[in-house]
């Protein structure tokens, strides 16, 4: 093999009808080395006899021999396997929420568009090297490999954060703002004063990164949908918590690492609410980890104040009091309280890295 063909990412495509196959061949061969099988049977075949296995798998659903979701289940299973991402070639009859329920990264619909197909894949393939990165680094277990794991995870959120279509910046805005409420309500001797100290502030501060690592699981056609997603496809949205939290507890042993835990508590609790009616626990009052209720605050002060595709920019006091009207209901009454009274510190943040 050239030596410029093995220094690119492999993509594995399967499909049975020989036109599909060429046409993905051709559209993804400038940047990708590009390994094909027929069905479900020849294509795991082809896996256990390659040295280097594929970054990701484009899989057909409907094949002969063994079908895509027949092949998905087994990989599944296999420790080998299990860990290489899927994005299914859907026909229009085939069920999506099913098997996005089921593990699938995304879909890529018949007939193809090169240009969706070209963002897909990088996209996939993005996310894939950093997870690679990341299990390398929290083997290594040593201060070099912390540091620079820190620096991974950074590097992971704002691949996130761009592929929601975000400048990147949204993470360090929440980060900052989790930062000053959580050392106001230090410095003030708030009834948390002393749990924030013996959960360590700084990690907290950190992990806030990582709170919509979750949206790695969600499909590019609802995260990037330029409007306001429809029943179902909220639904879909909403298990960004729960993969979060099973994307955070595949890095380590979140029982033995402080960091780890409250990058769990944040991606999975930072959609509760104060009275019990958020998602996807129902959590209420303290029942929510102290820190995902402070990454409630930030992340919603930042959605209120920052324009998106489906709306403009709000101005700041009218977000302050959007807040402070949910205090009790959607929010800590304590941590609204401080918000409240440090928002001009939360202002000065948003402007600076808008």
């Amino acid at each position: 093999m050239p030596e410029a063909t093995r220094s690119r990412p492999t993509v594995l495509v399967v499909d049975d009808i020989d036109m599909n196959v060429m046409i993905l061949e051709e559209i993804l061969q400038d940047d990708y080395h590009i390994l094909t099988a027929f069905n479900g049977l020849e294509a795991l075949e082809l896996l256990r006899r390659v040295k280097i296995l594929p970054k990701l798998i484009l899989l057909d659903v409907m094949m002969p021999e063994m079908t895509g979701r027949e092949m998905f289940d087994i990989m599944k299973t296999d420790d080998a396997f299990k860990r290489i991402p899927v994005i299914f070639i859907t026909a229009e009859n085939d069920s999506e929420s099913e098997l996005l329920a089921a593990g699938a990264v995304d879909f890529i619909n018949k007939p193809f568009l090169p240009e969706i197909v070209k963002l897909r894949v990088r996209n996939q393939i993005a996310l894939k090297n950093y997870s690679d990165s990341l299990e390398e680094m929290v083997a290594e277990k040593t201060a070099e490999a912390t540091k620079t794991l820190d620096n991974a995870l950074q590097g992971l959120a704002n691949v996130i954060e761009h592929r929601d279509l975000e400048s990147g910046e949204h993470v360090k805005r929440t980060q900052l703002y989790v930062g000053a409420l959580l050392n106001h309500l230090i410095d003030t001797g708030s009834i948390y004063a002393g749990e924030l100290r013996r959960l360590e502030p700084d990690i907290i501060v950190k992990s806030m990164a990582l709170h919509d690592v979750g949206k790695i699981a969600i499909p590019d056609r609802i995260l990037l949908k330029p409007g306001r997603l429809d029943p179902e496809e909220y639904e879909v949205m909403k298990t960004h918590t729960i993969r979060g939290k099973e994307i955070i507890g595949e890095l380590g042993d979140v029982n033995s690492s402080l960091y780890l835990k409250h990058c769990e508590d944040i991606c999975y609790g930072h959609h509760e609410r104060w009275d019990g009616t958020g998602y996807p626990r129902q959590l209420g009052g303290t029942d929510i980890p102290l820190a995902a209720r402070l990454a409630s605050l930030a992340d919603v002060y930042d959605a209120l104040v920052c324009a998106r595709v489906y709306k403009a920019a709000m101005p700041y006091a009218e977000a302050v009091k959007i807040i402070a009207d949910g205090r009790g209901s959607q929010f800590d009454p304590v941590m609204t309280d401080a918000l409240v009274e440090i928002q001009g510190d939360f202002k000065q943040i948003a402007e600076k890295y808008l």
